[in-house]
């Protein structure tokens, strides 16, 4: 599988634009590519997009985490040069227009033989889950739930193997003792804490950043 950083607070890559939010494409074989959240706007989505030579037309499906702007604020301008999509989103969302299909995902779910939703947790976020010959790989929004409430509900689908995306406040350390891959973004409050727990697991995010497994 690979995962692609097409929105973050920071770029990896030169000449790429970095903004509040976060977005990354999931590519995983023989499944529909995944646009995982929008970031904060769509003109810088669908730029970033463009200059990472990854065509709108070639998203089968969007996954929203949650409701705030800087993870649904591209939608609407993807949405005009792409139509053709299911979107999967929480029921603390509300309405989404605009869409080929709208799943309202309230418990966890198997999106794909092996992708999965954690379903909506603490009437907040869902994250997605992607198992693979290593583990679960668990790509998160901005963690708003509780951290241990977002793995548990992970580790139904397997043993976890990595976590990619915003972790917020979150501060138990511990809780990432078995991670063998930690890549936080955006939102991170504690991001060189977190590094310097895990310094042989940890890899740096940003916009064109690209995670193979």
């Amino acid at each position: 599988m690979k995962v692609t950083i097409v929105y973050d607070n920071t770029a990896y890559k030169e000449g790429l634009e970095a903004d509040w939010g976060f977005s990354c494409l999931v590519e995983v074989e023989n499944t529909p590519r995944i646009l995982f959240d929008t970031g904060t706007k769509g003109t810088v989505l669908l730029s970033n997009m463009e200059k990472l030579n990854i065509e709108s037309a070639s998203i089968d499906e969007i996954f929203i985490s949650h409701k705030h702007y800087d993870h649904i604020g591209g939608l609407s301008e993807f949405l005009k040069v792409n139509k053709e999509v299911t979107v999967y989103v929480p029921p603390s969302l509300g309405k989404i227009h605009g869409a080929k299909e709208v799943i309202i995902v309230d418990k966890p779910l198997r999106i794909h033989e092996n992708i999965f939703s954690t379903g909506e947790i603490d009437g907040i976020e869902q994250s997605m889950a992607i198992k693979t010959n290593k583990g679960i790989v668990l790509i998160v929004g901005c963690s708003h739930p509780e951290m241990s409430n977002i793995l548990n509900a992970a580790s139904e689908f397997g043993v976890l193997y990595a976590i990619i995306g915003g972790v917020h406040g979150f501060n138990k350390y511990e809780l990432f003792k078995d991670m063998k891959l930690i890549c936080t973004t955006h939102c991170t409050q504690h991001k060189e804490e977190i590094k310097s727990y895990y310094p042989d697991e940890y890899i740096e995010g940003g916009v064109g950043k690209i995670i193979e497994i």
